[in-house]
């Protein structure tokens, strides 16, 4: 079981159109890898280099290194997986990460303005102040 949370950029869909958004979104079908920041927004880009610093990626670029595990035991529990889309950053927590990784990503998805969806919390969505969305 994943403690499960995106961001996403607050001016690609409003608050009432982001269920069948998400849905469309969670289909995976762009055409790109899902596990490389490039493909996505400079503020996403922002957001995700920020989070993986903590919570670094399970695959594709800045996975860590078998070297890299062996040296820090709590390293493991820490890696997620992520999907990144041209607007969005999911992430899948390891159920054990969930109180450091909810305050973590909302305070991170702040910085650069993105907005964020609690999918794991009922699904709540957090919004940048007006003006302060950083696409």
């Amino acid at each position: 079981m994943t403690y499960d949370i995106l961001a996403f950029d607050p001016d690609s869909v409003t608050d009432e159109d982001f269920p069948a958004w998400w849905n469309r979104q969670s289909e995976w079908s762009e055409d790109h890898s899902y596990d490389d920041a490039a493909v996505t927004t400079p503020s996403l880009r922002e957001f995700f280099g920020d989070l993986i610093q903590t919570f670094p990626p399970m695959n594709g670029p800045g996975s860590p290194t078998d070297e890299e595990f062996d040296a820090d035991p709590e390293l493991e529990v820490r890696v997620t997986d992520y999907s990144i889309g041209t607007t969005v950053v999911y992430g899948a927590f390891a159920w054990s990460q969930e109180s450091t990784a909810r305050p973590l990503f909302t305070s991170l998805a702040a910085k650069p303005g993105v907005a964020v969806a609690l999918v794991s919390d009922g699904g709540a969505i957090i919004r940048p102040p007006v003006g302060r969305s950083g696409s």
